[in-house]
């Protein structure tokens, strides 16, 4: 019987460290993007605000300038007209770059067209924004904060914009890591879906194999093997203790990858990497 691995002292503490660190890094990563999101849809909505009113553009230019952008931009949806009228408003409510940089960059987008829909006055604005942030408010949370007039019972207005990070674990933090806008932004749409995929089918393991059948055996997933010199991973690994044979599951979303695992090579280093001969280990793609 394999022993199981003491851990030495300290290691529980360490290894805690360690995933608050990677946690704090990621939120503080995807500020960064966000703000970075936010600025760059300010300054575009700035930019249209000036034209029409120095150069009298009309509102058709949104239409053309939103399909030149999804010309230029395939894989960016954030650049609709909807989308862009928008950020004509953004910049119109929010004037000021500094304010944007140090404040209003806080929140993901989809907070911000929130305010925007359902807030006039920059004053109550200004208040859900910095309880948004305070207390790691969802865009429903807010939602409901807003329709509850919340801001009415609390009395004094907030203007002292935190500028720490989202409490830890809140829907504000959550929704950062994971907002649209910023996948998109970036081009990870395809990818980040790809990887929602595969959590939600390991997390649902247990249910596949029972469909499956008697007999299988989860290997692991994202193993790394090495082909021609080239790193791959393996979404989804099985061994079939019966048959004798793996079976290999790659989650795909839209376009078949160029690293498929049906190749009969690569299947040869699958078998061969788990210490089995090709001849005695089939391949099931």
């Amino acid at each position: 019987m394999t022993k199981t691995l003491q851990a030495p002292p300290g290691y529980a503490a360490l290894l805690k460290d360690i995933k608050e660190r990677v946690r704090t890094a990621q939120v503080r990563a995807a500020l960064a993007v966000n703000r970075e999101l936010i600025l760059l849809y300010w300054s575009i909505g700035r930019d249209i605000l000036d034209r029409q009113k120095v150069e009298g553009w009309g509102t058709k230019v949104i239409e053309r300038l939103a399909k030149d952008l999804g010309t230029e931009f395939p894989g960016i949806e954030g650049f609709s007209p909807r989308n862009l009228k928008y950020m004509r408003a953004f910049a119109q409510a929010w004037p000021e770059k500094e304010f944007v940089q140090q404040a209003i960059a806080q929140l993901p987008w989809g907070h911000q067209t929130r305010l925007l829909d359902r807030i006039k006055d920059r004053p109550t604005r200004e208040w859900y924004l910095n309880a948004a942030v305070e207390h790691g408010w969802s865009q429903n949370v807010l939602v409901h904060q807003i329709s509850r007039r919340l801001h009415e019972r609390q009395g004094k207005a907030l203007t002292n914009f935190s500028q720490a990070l989202p409490p830890e674990g809140s829907d504000l933090a959550e929704q950062i890591l994971k907002d649209p806008y910023n996948f998109d932004f970036l081009t990870l749409t395809e990818s980040a879906k790809e990887r929602e995929l595969e959590r939600g089918l390991l997390i649902h393991l247990r249910d596949l194999l029972l469909e499956l059948g008697r007999g299988f055996a989860f290997i692991g997933s994202q193993i790394p093997l090495e082909v021609d010199g080239q790193t791959f991973y393996l979404d989804l690994l099985f061994y079939h203790v019966r048959l004798h044979c793996y079976f290999l599951i790659e989650l795909l979303c839209g376009r078949p990858h160029n690293n498929s695992w049906t190749k009969p090579l690569r299947g040869i280093c699958v078998a061969r990497a788990f210490d089995r001969r090709p001849t005695q280990c089939r391949l099931v793609g």
